[in-house]
């Protein structure tokens, strides 16, 4: 290597035969700019946020395409919910906070929902102050109520865990036999909590699911009335029996009148689809057929509609 002699000043650039500026050679295609083998930068500090010690808290993001994502990745989405709306969240962090794993929520929400975003920074739960916009993709809907929450899923209970814990005394459930559309879902677990209703009573395979739209409907209510997993259809109305339920299929005609009909103390209403109605075998293994009265103006009633009605009576009478 040549060094220059001591005493002497550093060498400037030498400087092209032709007296030109030298001339950078073309970059290779695929070849990084000179500035991205820089280090990178340090991150600048934050702001200082005007909610103190509760400033938002950057949750990192879940939304990754399901192709880039690996098995476990994709079991822990399948575990969890997308819930939105003030009441089906609080109703979450009232009874399994837990169970929260990230939160999104507008700026204006931030006072009223204080308690649990304590409880998030304390827990190490991330959440995100988002604009409205966000929260519309988020909840892929516009009835946020300015708050979305990743929480997990509670698994419904099997029927022999369910009954071993049930109470004496007058008890009713709803068996649920065709329903799908969530905001009907949703209306009759509202509809449900609101009267006292012991269980969602699901079949063997059944594939409906609580999904945020039925949790919002439902206005906390998915997280009052518990969901039961039937086996066979026969062994799960065996069961039923021997602790003293009596099955009611509800029809549109032919049933004994809900408002004149006595009701036993332990009663499961059993409901059909929104438009098919119930499996015909079993409207014939149940005990009762029920009718709603009226003045056949409609054909009749909306299923989460005629549960609330039926489930009105039966509370009236217990």
């Amino acid at each position: 290597m040549r060094h220059d002699p001591p005493g002497k000043p550093p060498r400037g650039p030498r400087q092209p035969p032709t007296g030109q500026p030298w001339a950078r050679p073309p970059r290779e295609r695929g070849e990084a700019p000179a500035d991205r083998d820089r280090p990178p930068r340090a991150p600048r500090a934050p702001h200082a946020s005007p909610y103190g010690s509760q400033a938002p808290r950057v949750a990192e993001s879940s939304h990754e395409s399901d192709h880039e994502l690996g098995p476990s990745a994709r079991e822990r989405r399948s575990a969890e919910l997308r819930l939105y709306g003030l009441n089906a969240v609080r109703a979450v962090f009232a009874r399994r906070p837990q169970a929260i794993r990230k939160l999104y929520l507008a700026e204006a929400r931030i006072p009223a929902l204080q308690p649990i975003l304590k409880w998030c920074v304390a827990h190490r739960v991330g959440y995100r102050v988002v604009d409205e916009e966000d929260l519309h993709k988020l909840a892929a809907s516009a009835h946020h109520e300015g708050i979305v929450a990743d929480v997990l899923r509670e698994e419904p209970l099997a029927l022999s865990n369910w009954l071993r814990e049930l109470p004496a005394g007058p008890q009713c459930a709803i068996w649920l036999d065709g329903v799908g559309n969530p905001h009907n879902f949703g209306a009759i677990l509202r509809s449900a909590a609101h009267f006292g209703v012991s269980a969602i009573l699901l079949p063997k395979h059944s594939t409906l699911t609580l999904s945020g739209a039925a949790a919002r409907v439902a206005e906390g209510g998915a997280e009052v009335v518990p969901m039961v997993r039937l086996g066979r259809t026969d062994n799960a109305i065996a069961q039923l029996r021997s602790v003293g339920f009596t099955l009611a299929a509800t029809v549109v005609q032919g049933g004994s009148d809900l408002f004149s009909a006595p009701l036993p103390q332990r009663v499961i209403y059993v409901l059909g689809a929104e438009g098919e109605g119930m499996d015909r075998e079993l409207a014939a293994a149940c005990d009762l057929r029920l009718s709603i009265p009226g003045t056949g103006a409609v054909e009749s009633l909306n299923v989460a509609s005629a549960a609330a009605v039926l489930l009105a009576s039966w509370r009236a009478r217990s």
